[in-house]
């Protein structure tokens, strides 16, 4: 690759097109492309008046203060609460109107509406205060998918505490340091979740956390299971005893529109976990920008998304988005397989969802238990799809499409990060042309760039680093207690621009493809190819359910790529299928990209969130000790994939 040349080649070509549906984009939010023009041209006048969808106490008086850029602030000397903009503005004409229509994995359930959850918020609220949180205070919360969640991370916004949401499926050491990171006061957990028809936990793992967290004083306990927990009396609380003897009055105080509203740390492969800071009216008015935007949300929708809430897309879409626009959601507590592989179609049902938003995974899953699932339920009112978590591929899109959106839905692909707070880049669902695997153009007030080694635009067509180019409200404002690094991780490669760590490539419409993070990238022979493409080109193959691709050290190519396939239900693992798949990708992208291994394994490594672990894939194909595998939804199956490692090396092309 020249110096001036693009960041990552570009193989495979585009595909089907679906425009928007004539009906559809009579009736959606943003059907007029001179929306996004004038968006585009003046991106600071669209924040201000998608800031305007919110309750301000007191008017901003600048709206994008970059004096001391990188370091952004947004609604400078405007004020807010959080909480009140998703319970107490909702209460005169929705309080009536379900909040949240909740499942817990064993069937029970529970509807809360606007006024139940803003009751239960101040009486939570009140019970922290009493614990001695305040504004400025800080409280992790360690729990799985139960009411009391949403209820403690608004609790917090209305006294203006801080908080950060460690997911359930971490360890008590990966806890221990993130709260001790935080400097948290207060814990709140629960007794035991669900999960997949097991107990999880919780509280014993907060317990061995909180034994090297001297800086937390209180453990409050939502009880969930009822099993037995061990106690230390003085610091342990039950949720429901301090919830029901404070006082449902608890007025939403006005905060800086820059007051810390939580902190979320991402893990990466290796160093200290990055504490992402997410402030009150910049991030509010990303998140409930977007999801009414990117969603088309009307009224009458039962929207569901079905991820979790201890990652930014619980966090933007499950609670402060939907909430901030008075939305009526659906929030599922255990597994998607559990008790049956339908369950999920039976909860669309059930609720009458009409939005449904999920990561590729998740859908990759589902194509593999095969499409009878979801044909034995009415999934009719569904009318848009969402996707969400990395990209996802064309045959996936088109099965998502077909089975789950009755052939007529569109799917909104939708690329985001943890740093920048709700999404980037996405279809408007009532004006754009809608590709499979393509992510769609910037959202409108987003500018983005695709660059190469040398920080210049690639042209047309060609992979590089996505780069976005001008500040957006709910951007990160730093990585918490640690300004340089957040400067030499985002800014300092390409100064001015915000560095995603993704590759990208723009198509002539300007439809942007994503190809996985940079760091996924492989360079075979002098070529920088991307795991995306050739990942898709896997799942093509109609045995093919689910498909990762690493690239392992070769002492001749520089890297040999290494493909993980899982089958479909009803087709065999043999030699056959293996050379059948390399010549499958040798005619669907290029010889170049022919995978010079490929080891068929029932699972692939994924975390709770449903990101496929490929840093472990690439430990076992160059036989090095696996790193920390505590998160994974299925340990297991790493093994199963080591012992394979023999196999897969002595294949050669």
């Amino acid at each position: 690759m020249s110096e001036s040349g693009p960041a990552i080649s570009n193989l495979q070509a585009d595909g089907a097109e679906y425009p928007p549906p004539p009906a559809f984009a009579a009736a959606a939010r943003i059907n007029s492309r001179g929306v996004v023009t004038d968006a585009d041209a003046d991106p600071v006048a669209w924040w201000e008046a998608q800031a305007g969808r919110l309750t301000w106490d007191t008017p901003w008086t600048r709206a994008l203060d970059d004096d001391n850029a990188p370091f952004y602030r947004w609604f400078t000397g405007g004020t807010l609460n959080v909480a009140a903009n998703c319970l107490d503005r909702h209460l005169p004409d929705r309080g009536n109107t379900v909040a949240f229509h909740w499942e817990g994995e064993p069937g029970d359930t529970l509807a809360l509406t606007y006024r139940d959850l803003h009751d239960r918020v101040c009486r939570f609220a009140n019970a922290l205060a009493g614990l001695g949180v305040a504004r400025g205070g800080r409280v992790a919360i360690y729990m799985g998918m139960v009411p009391e969640l949403p209820i403690a991370m608004l609790a917090c916004a209305r006294l203006g505490a801080a908080f950060t949401v460690v997911f359930g499926g971490f360890s008590a050491e990966a806890l221990r340091e993130r709260m001790n990171d935080f400097g948290a006061t207060v814990l709140v957990t629960q007794d035991e979740g669900w999960r997949g028809g097991k107990t999880v936990p919780l509280k014993a793992n907060a317990d061995d956390a909180l034994d090297g967290a001297p800086g937390v004083t209180h453990s409050v306990v939502a009880q969930r299971t009822g099993g037995d927990v061990n106690w230390t009396p003085g610091r342990d609380l039950w949720f429901h005893e301090l919830e029901a003897a404070a006082s449902p009055d608890c007025p939403a105080e006005p905060m800086d529109a820059e007051q810390m509203l939580f902190v979320l740390y991402t893990s990466g492969s290796t160093g200290k976990p990055k504490g992402i800071v997410h402030t009150s009216g910049g991030y509010l008015t990303g998140a409930a920008s977007t999801h009414a935007n990117v969603f088309d949300l009307r009224d009458d929708d039962v929207y569901w998304c079905a991820a979790d809430i201890g990652w930014i897309t619980g966090h933007s879409y499950i609670v402060f988005g939907p909430l901030a626009n008075g939305a009526t959601s659906v929030m599922y507590e255990g597994a998607p397989g559990h008790p049956a592989q339908d369950r999920l179609w039976g909860i669309a049902e059930r609720y009458g969802v009409t939005i449904l938003y999920l990561a590729p995974t998740a859908i990759r899953l589902f194509m593999k238990w095969g499409d009878q699932e979801p044909a034995g339920h009415d999934l009719s009112r569904i009318r848009l799809l969402g996707s969400v978590g990395e990209p996802i591929n064309p045959e996936a899109w088109e099965w998502y499409r077909e089975h789950i959106g009755g052939d007529a839905a569109p799917i909104v692909d939708t690329w985001w990060q943890t740093e920048t707070g709700s999404i980037m880049i996405s279809p408007l669902p009532g004006l754009d042309t809608l590709k499979p695997g393509s992510a769609g153009k910037t959202l409108p007030g987003i500018h983005a760039e695709i660059v190469g080694e040398d920080g210049q635009p690639v042209a047309g067509g060609e992979g590089g680093y996505l780069l976005l180019t001008h500040p957006w409200p709910s951007m990160l404002r730093t990585l918490l207690g640690d300004d340089d690094r957040y400067v030499s991780t985002y800014w300092e490669r390409f100064p001015g621009k915000y560095l995603a760590g993704d590759g990208c490539r723009q198509d002539a419409d300007g439809d942007m493809w994503l190809l996985g993070r940079i760091d996924d990238v492989m360079n075979v022979s002098g070529h920088r190819l991307s795991t995306i493409e050739i990942e898709s080109a896997l799942v093509d193959h109609p045995a093919v359910a689910e498909a990762a691709v690493i690239g392992r050290a070769d002492p001749v190519t520089g890297e040999a790529i290494a493909a993980f396939v899982t089958l479909r239900d009803g087709f065999e693992g043999d030699d056959r299928i293996i050379a059948e798949l390399r010549d499958h990708v040798a005619m669907r992208i290029g010889a170049i990209a022919k995978p010079k291994s490929i080891v068929l394994t029932p699972d692939l490594p994924k975390t709770r969130s449903g990101k496929i672990m490929r840093r472990l894939l690439k430990d076992v194909s160059e036989q090095r000790n696996l790193g920390d595998v505590t998160t994974l939804a299925n340990e297991e199956v790493v093994s199963a994939i080591a012992d394979m490692a023999d196999a897969m090396r002595g294949q050669e092309d």
